[in-house]
């Protein structure tokens, strides 16, 4: 059973984040925000993830549920599904992936409803006792289900709420642990100041992942901190002519979690304390604290801020060009890549890919490079606003 908990612990490792603060760092300056149910962080959608991550104030689509609840109103069908997957650290494992499906549907011109579903597959383990034999195979794996409610405001506000459940068994199989189970919510508040040949900014910004600890075992004292998360966002869009607009925005995410303190000797008294006093911070009181908790004071606090940046490039609404950059600080998780991809929009139907481009080399190159995303659209006919 070894086997399987070390299969788990690397996979975790390499994405960035941990299920919690059972290791030390070894670097005094490196000091990761660490999280339980990391899928929750990967983006579910292939033009997102060719924009280098962008996805808070761009224009609204099938997958808006996923980013910004807000956006969900402005979508010009009257309902949309998107079916994406995504190959995840391709580079070191070939049977580990998030498959997502997300879909809305507006109500009146006012008000939509949307609904998603995340599954992340750790793939195949087997399982072996203390001698060596194998046992069972087992398939560790996580998803969220969420259910969303969305409105206008005005003709340029909109505003979604949506709530979230989280089930995530990573320790299949494994005596002594089992399935932990989260509920949370987000809210999403969306601008739209494009006139009415869609050229302008938008704006906005979203609270993800707003909800409960999450626990492996029957002691309450070891749960962890969902990724709750709040981002920032705006978006230009430029309009040449009826076939050619281009789009560029950044986007500001900060998780909203404490920062871990910094551990020197973990059978030390002075780091037992601080361990037990970063445990029991409660979920609410951790989402204010988390902006002012960093060890260094404001210029530490600054560095736990990931940005995303992008442009897409589109022709006569039908095919579409995208490329991106991600940036985490190098003392925080150190995700840091380019990413590009495409676009195509035929009637109801639009396929789109993605691909993070490959950076570094030998052992110090990056575990996400060649990571792909395909989506799949359908979008339902058009609404009259069109």
């Amino acid at each position: 059973m070894r086997s399987a908990a070390l299969r788990i612990i690397l996979i975790l490792i390499l994405f960035g984040t941990f299920l919690s603060t059972r290791t030390f760092a070894q670097e005094p300056k490196l000091n990761v925000v660490t999280t339980a149910v990391p899928f929750l962080r990967i983006s579910p959608d292939a033009r997102a993830g060719s924009m280098g991550e962008l996805s808070v104030a761009t224009d609204a689509d099938a997958s808006s549920a996923y980013f910004n609840l807000g956006k969900v109103p402005f979508n010009k069908s009257v309902g949309g599904v998107n079916v994406t997957y995504t190959p995840w650290l391709k580079k070191l494992v070939n049977d580990v992936y998030l498959a997502s499906l997300a879909g809305f549907y507006k109500l009146d011109d006012n008000s939509s409803v949307s609904a998603a579903f995340r599954y992340f597959s750790l793939g195949s383990i087997q399982l072996t006792d203390a001698f060596g034999n194998n046992l069972n195979s087992v398939n560790p794996k996580e998803y969220g289900f969420d259910l969303g409610y969305s409105r206008k405001l005005s003709d340029r506000m909109g505003l979604g709420v949506g709530l979230r459940y989280i089930y995530s068994n990573l320790a299949q199989g494994v005596s002594g642990y089992k399935a932990g189970t989260s509920v949370a919510g987000d809210i999403g508040l969306y601008y739209n100041g494009q006139s009415e040949a869609g050229q302008g900014w938008s704006f906005g910004g979203s609270l993800t992942n707003l909800g409960a600890k999450i626990g492996y075992s029957n002691n309450a004292d070891e749960k962890d901190y969902i990724p709750a998360n709040i981002a920032l966002g705006t978006t230009y869009t430029r309009v040449f002519d009826e076939s050619n607009k281009i789009s560029f925005g950044v986007d500001l995410n900060k998780l909203m979690v404490p920062t871990p303190p910094q551990f020197h000797d973990p059978t030390t008294s002075e780091d037992t304390v601080a361990l037990q006093k970063y445990r029991s911070r409660s979920v609410i009181s951790s989402w204010f604290t988390s902006f002012a908790d960093a060890p260094g004071g404001f210029s530490e606090e600054l560095k736990e801020f990931q940005i995303a940046s992008g442009f897409e490039y589109t022709y006569n609404n039908q095919f579409a060009v995208r490329a991106g950059y991600f940036y985490e600080n190098k003392y925080k998780g150190n995700r840091q890549y380019f990413t590009t991809g495409v676009g195509i929009k035929y009637n109801v139907f639009e396929l789109n890919f993605s691909y993070l481009v490959p950076s570094g080399s030998g052992v110090s190159q990056n575990p996400l490079s060649n990571t792909l995303r395909f989506s799949l659209v359908f979008n339902f006919e058009n609404t009259t606003e069109e």
